[in-house]
């Protein structure tokens, strides 16, 4: 009897969450009013699913009108990627419901992020040597060099996936694509057409991601009724906030996104980004260090683990706690080490090191990486600085709401970017050669 009781009370809370959807997903079909502009940001993460709504502003800039925030379970997340749909569909639900109502207006258009180790971003480098070097470079000449990098850097990340997973085969897709430098007979050019040359030196950065997290995504935004612009790599969407759209950006920096299963690594070098990395150790695994150590439940270890940092734990427990904190220290400081040692192109390592994400909240992740020697093995030309990004720090995007008010949020903000990236592009017949160029990247 009890048994039947407690699936008829499922069965009804499975219903009530389906008809809230069903109304919450009809109300975004209704048109935005005025014929403003506006956009959904959707950061997927392990501890927290977050919801920005920003109002596309006529000079390009993004507001951020509606903010929304709701906890993940356990089960719902795994090293990043979604393990549970429905769950996370509930939760996407309820983050964009908070941000719908404080924002006023009902979104269908949204950009999701994508994390996790098995997302392979890299920097592919390719030589050409053209036949006719007294020809001028052409649009489609160009086009055919960028497909080549592109088809390269698949071959690459197939080949990654395959060896971590001992020789099986994954199906990937490219999420992100960017430009990093082109040079013509050893001269770096910013606008490749019209020129003359022999060899034509392409970098470009590109993002793949399995297909099964993708088809989870997508399948959450079918189940939200939201018009997905584009999946984005997490860290290059971290790095597309801090860079933004500032003319001549010769920005060379470290990003770290520490979330709650995994550190996400970007390397950005004059402007460009050169590669990202990605390792299944965040904010849950010192939490689990806590629980076993100090042999309390997953509850009362993430309390312990935050008062830490807080002063709000007993003293007499704080060495037990630290020591159980430092030893998954520890492993991360070398994962970063191991991370940015895949980065052998570049003559040294920018010195400046910026971070966010729920997981970099500890005090503990800071201090090991200012005070540690963990750098002396890397090319860094001197002991590298070490900052959380601040929402002020992004370049084109502003908060009306207040809520948006501490490095949690970086990465929202940065998927906001790329959406309005999507959008500028497939909105866009102009003629620059650059947007021509960044169409053909365009995913």
């Amino acid at each position: 009897m009890l048994d039947k009781l407690k699936a008829t009370s499922q069965s009804f809370a499975k219903q009530a969450f389906a008809t809230a959807k069903d109304t919450a997903a009809k109300a975004r079909t209704k048109v935005q009013k005025g014929g403003d502009q506006h956009i959904v940001a959707l950061d997927i993460g392990t501890e927290f699913v977050k919801a920005l709504i920003g109002h596309i502003k006529p000079d390009g800039s993004i507001e951020i009108i509606g903010v929304g925030r709701q906890h993940q379970a356990l089960t719902d997340m795994q090293a990043g990627a979604i393990a549970d749909i429905a769950g996370v569909v509930e939760n996407c639900d309820k983050a964009l419901n908070e941000a719908e109502q404080q924002a006023g207006v009902s979104v269908r258009q949204a950009i999701i992020g994508i994390a996790g180790e098995l997302v392979k971003g890299t920097t592919t480098t390719v030589r050409v040597a053209r036949k006719d070097s007294a020809k001028q470079l052409d649009v489609a000449e160009m086009e055919k060099i960028i497909h080549l990098v592109q088809e390269r850097a698949e071959k690459r990340a197939k080949q990654e996936l395959a060896w971590e997973l001992g020789g099986k085969e994954v199906a990937v897709r490219l999420v992100n694509s960017a430009l990093v430098s082109i040079e013509i007979d050893g001269y770096p050019v910013t606008n490749p057409i019209g020129f003359q040359g022999k060899d034509v030196v392409v970098q470009l950065y590109t993002a793949f991601a399995p297909m099964i997290h993708i088809g989870a995504l997508e399948k959450t935004a079918t189940e939200l009724d939201l018009d997905l612009l584009a999946v984005a790599a997490e860290p290059f969407a971290v790095s597309r906030a801090v860079i933004g759209d500032t003319p001549n950006q010769s920005l060379s920096a470290i990003l770290m996104d520490v979330g709650g299963g995994t550190t996400d690594i970007a390397v950005i070098n004059d402007g460009g980004v050169q590669g990202t990395k990605m390792f299944g150790i965040g904010g849950r695994a010192y939490t689990r260090a806590v629980e076993r150590d100090l042999s309390v439940d997953f509850e009362q270890a993430e309390l312990l683990k935050v008062g830490l940092s807080t002063n709000q734990v007993p003293s007499q427990k704080r060495p037990a706690i630290e020591a159980a904190l430092g030893k998954t220290a520890d492993t991360w400081i070398a994962g970063i080490e191991l991370a940015l040692a895949e980065f052998p192109k570049l003559d040294h390592l920018p010195h400046r090191m910026f971070l966010c994400g729920g997981g970099s909240s500890l005090d503990l992740i800071m201090d090991r990486l200012e005070d540690g020697k963990w750098y002396k093995p890397l090319p860094f030309t001197r002991k590298p600085s070490v900052n959380r990004i601040r929402p002020e720090q992004v370049v084109g995007i502003t908060d009306s709401t207040g809520k948006v008010n501490d490095h949690t949020f970086i990465t929202a903000m940065g998927l906001l970017r790329v959406g309005l990236d999507t959008l500028q592009l497939s909105g866009s017949n102009g003629g620059s050669i650059r947007e021509k160029l960044d169409r053909m990247l365009s995913v």
